[in-house]
């Protein structure tokens, strides 16, 4: 399954069963990825876009965590990983995830 399939898959389950329901709950993308013309793609840095952002981040409860998405066979890029470090240096959780199975279980741990 593709990392966009495997992203819809979870979009819609989280939308559908959290935060439809509840209003401190909240699911997003970043949208870090694709091709770009090189005038659109110094304008999005110069506004924010950091390389190796979180496909998703998750407000769940009170509790934030960042979500990367990857097929089985997927691989975080060095930036990615620089990214991972950060954000758990800032204290917040970073889950790395392959399916809908692996997104629940790691809603349950926050």
């Amino acid at each position: 399954m593709s990392e966009d399939k495997i992203q819809q898959e979870i979009i819609m389950y989280y939308r559908n069963y959290y935060q439809r329901l509840y209003v401190n709950c909240l699911i997003f993308s970043i949208p870090n990825g694709g091709l770009r013309d090189k005038r659109t793609a110094m304008l999005m840095k110069s506004t924010g876009l950091l390389s190796g952002a979180s496909d998703l981040i998750v407000i769940h409860f009170g509790a934030v965590m960042f979500v990367e998405l990857k097929t089985d066979t997927g691989i975080q890029s060095d930036e990615q990983k620089a990214f991972q470090l950060r954000v758990n240096q800032c204290g917040y959780p970073y889950y790395l995830i392959r399916s809908l199975d692996q997104f629940k279980q790691a809603l349950s741990l926050n």
